[in-house]
């Protein structure tokens, strides 16, 4: 007992039945929050004040039993303007009245506490409900008093109503659950909408150059390449192939742009030198407001550019032009779709220009519920969570439910849908920006829901399971509840789309090598986070990773067992069908050989009807299935993922930074691993290409005899079937193959003989 292993968790998916509207008919107003459940809200907005003491810095603080919120404070201005809206959250009010105390920020009187001008208390249930799409509340002025009761001269403007996260207001409210939360950590617990910025790519197809200067002149074989730098990337073309002072190249250099474009193309012809140095030959910086747009594979015009040098005269930067050119032709490709997450779930799939958009075939509607049982990710035992959710252009942001371990956000959000065979992530992290500006916001979870799987109109109510793997193993690290409904007006739209080529036309026009994709893949990611990382609050480089999973092609010795697996398994069906033929040829069963050897007969006596009989037993087998189809959405399988059995050499290598910073003996045994597997990889692909490479030896002469043999067996058969119907030869081989086991001989059949005699390259590698 003491070696039993502990019991797995429970990684399946769960549907739920919550309390939202969509589920059921609506008897109140209607809203547009009808995947989640609504959350009341007591709403107070204060707006300003007038006919304070002039020397005073008034603020306003508002009271609720133990919640206690403050504006910011008004340096000497009896007439402050504030316009700050509050919420506090109806479940835990636990008083009948809101007390509302102007005070002076510059006085402090007895206690310690501030000076209070005045005063104004309201009672909860005189606050009125309001539900959009009502217009918003009208502030009024409210008399304030002293602590006697007895009115001075000041007043106070506001307004407060019972509402719901459907509110215009709940986004930019301060919420009492912050309250914990001090200074410029508020603003990062507020829910968001983040646009990603239009990517572009660009393509520097640089063509030749003349008349470069050396400095040098005795030198007879100069090496020229030509260096282009946008922001911080640079990329290097291969060095002219012929080396003279006017150099020719032909390569493309392509980046990833970002509207607006704030940073100039810089081009440099350079010089390789002996020393392993290089020196510049000139430069040209070009603007990418004068860079052509084109939307189809049609080139852009080259253009010579002149060649300029950096000189300093005096201490001031002068450009120096040159006699010497560089033919180049820069286009911005709006064809192409600029690619920032795997390829296989993907979010978007239209290309960048805008002209060449589709109108949307439906709405993508993503309520954010909940969470339960979140695992600690702070010291003392809390969790600081909120979701973010991308899908195309469009990433949202929850708020941050502070120190819960069970989260409610309930939070809908929309998105339009060009393409059904794209992919939604979700993932669940951890704020740790609230304290401290340098700590990470953790990852927790993610899910991925593809809308291809989802039924149309349907709302899928469902607990995700939020997968970790960690360094000790994978773990479970809480539960998301999410409400999903993808909406189509015209299935007729739909359905067309699955006849069209998945990415745009100028990907198989003028397709982009797997080298560059990966490439600009990488320059994508890195410049969404730059952007998304100036919105306030913004989005972290940790965060953008994991939703656009930037390690995914990163070698993993789990994914690779993985992927294996799954390569297995897709042929079990014919591996399957293979034994079952192998026990009818044996005779195993004697009744079903018969059967099997009868309808062989009837399939050659009737061959027109083959086909479509082999069509209709498809279509009747995929009826069949209709009743066992999945009901749920697919959610990470960790048999699947081999993340139970990974071993722990396997989970180190895994988490190792790249490039790795493991050393010594450490290095020597996975190398030492690598190379095993390698060459158990190589081993299978060589006994592939032995098979192909012996198959087409067959006429190649290389074996004289063997392909003299086979040149006169093909002759021999080619006459048979001149001669022969082809049924009767079909009948002929059908017969030998299900012959009875007394006339069976167990050594292998003369195609298979003669195939292995065959030569291969395999004699001729080193």
């Amino acid at each position: 007992m003491a070696n039993q292993k502990p019991p797995k968790e429970d990684f399946s998916l769960k549907e739920t039945s919550p309390n939202i509207s969509g589920r059921r008919v609506s008897t109140g107003p209607m809203t547009a929050f009808d995947l989640v459940e609504h959350m009341q809200y007591l709403y107070v907005r204060v707006v300003k004040a007038r006919g304070l003491p002039a020397i005073a810095d008034p603020y306003v603080e508002l009271k609720l039993g133990n919640y206690r919120a403050i504006t910011r404070p008004m340096v000497k201005n009896p007439n402050p303007e504030w316009n700050q809206v509050f919420a506090f959250s109806k479940d835990r009010i636990q008083v009948v009245s809101v007390e509302i105390l102007v005070k002076d920020k510059a006085v402090v009187a007895e206690g310690g506490d501030h000076r209070t001008i005045g005063k104004f208390a309201f009672a909860l249930v005189e606050a009125p409900a309001r539900v959009p799409p009502d217009s918003p509340l009208a502030p009024q002025w409210y008399m304030l008093e002293d602590k006697n009761k007895a009115r001075i001269g000041g007043e106070l403007m506001l307004s407060f109503w019972i509402g719901t996260q459907a509110d215009e207001a709940f986004p930019e409210a301060w919420h009492a659950d912050v309250a914990t939360v001090s200074g410029d950590g508020v603003s990062s617990t507020r829910s968001k909408v983040y646009l990603s910025p239009r990517l572009w790519y660009m393509r520097v197809n640089v063509i030749q150059a003349q008349d470069l200067v050396l400095k040098d002149k005795n030198k007879k074989t100069p090496e020229f390449f030509v260096k282009a730098q946008f922001g911080n990337l640079i990329l290097r073309s291969g060095v002219s192939p012929n080396k003279t002072v006017n150099p020719t190249w032909n390569e493309d250099l392509m980046f990833v742009v970002a509207e607006p474009f704030d940073d100039p193309l810089v081009v440099s012809v350079e010089e390789k030198l002996n020393n392993n140095k290089e020196e510049s030959m000139g430069r040209i910086v070009v603007p990418l407001g004068d860079v052509a747009k084109r939307n189809d594979a049609a080139a852009a015009a080259p253009k010579w550019y002149n060649l300029g040098m950096v000189e300093v005269v005096a201490g001031v930067q002068k450009e120096v032009k040159f006699a010497s050119k560089v033919q180049m032709r820069v286009s911005l490709d709006g064809g192409y779709h600029v690619l920032d997450e795997p390829a296989h779930s993907t979010s978007d799939l239209r290309p960048t220009a805008k002209i060449l958009w589709k109108p949307p075939i439906g709405v993508l509607e993503l309520g954010i519920l909940n969470a339960t049982g979140l695992s600690p990710m702070k010291p003392k035992n809390q969790v600081d969570a909120y979701c973010v959710a991308k899908y195309g252009m469009k990433w949202v942001r929850t708020r941050t439910v502070v120190d819960s371990l069970s989260p409610k956000w309930n939070e809908q959000y929309t998105w339009e849908v060009y393409d059904p065979c794209t992919v939604i992530t979700i993932g669940v992290f951890d704020n740790g920006n609230l304290q401290d500006k340098a700590a990470m916001d953790l990852s927790i979870g993610k899910v991925k829901i593809r809308l291809s799987t989802l039924e149309t109109d349907r709302i899928y109510t469902h607990s995700y399971p939020l997968v970790a793997l960690q360094p000790s193993g994978v773990k479970k690290m809480g539960e998301i509840q999410l409400a999903v409904r993808f909406s189509c007006p015209n299935m007729l739209n739909l359905l067309q789309l699955y006849s069209q080529p998945l990415l745009p036309k100028m990907h198989y026009v003028l397709p982009l090598s797997i080298y560059q994709l990966a490439s600009l893949r990488h320059q994508a990611a890195l410049i969404l986070w730059l952007r998304l990382s100036r919105a306030e609050p913004p989005l972290r480089k940790e965060v953008v990773d994991c939703m656009l999973d930037a390690t995914a092609h990163l070698w993993s010795f789990r994914r690779g067992k993985a992927n294996f697996d799954r390569i297995i398994k897709l042929f079990d069906g014919l591996v399957a069908l293979f034994k079952w033929f192998d026990q009818i040829r044996k005779w195993t069963n004697p009744l079903a050989s018969a059967l099997v050897y009868i309808t062989f007969v009837f399939v050659l006596c009737q061959p027109g009807l083959t086909i479509a009989a082999a069509f209709l037993c498809l279509s009747f087998r995929g009826a069949l299935n209709y009743r066992k189809r999945p009901r749920q959405i697919a959610h990470i399988d960790t048999e699947l993922s081999h993340a139970y059995d990974v071993h722990p050499e396997d989970l180190d290598e895994e988490f190792d930074s790249f490039p790795s910073k493991k050393t010594g003996d450490v290095l020597k045994r996975r190398y030492d691993r690598l190379r095993g597997i390698a060459g158990r990889i190589q081993a299978v692909l060589g006994d592939i290409a032995t098979q192909g490479e012996r198959v087409q030896s067959l006429l190649s002469w290389r074996d004289p005899r063997a392909t003299a043999l086979f040149v006169i067996f093909c002759l021999i058969v080619g006459i048979v079937f001149c001669v022969v119907p082809a049924w009767w030869l079909a009948l002929f081989a059908g017969t030998y193959v299900m012959r009875p086991p007394y006339w069976r001989i167990n050594i292998p059949t003369f195609p298979q003989n003669f195939l292995r005699r065959m030569p291969a390259k395999s004699d001729s590698i080193l």
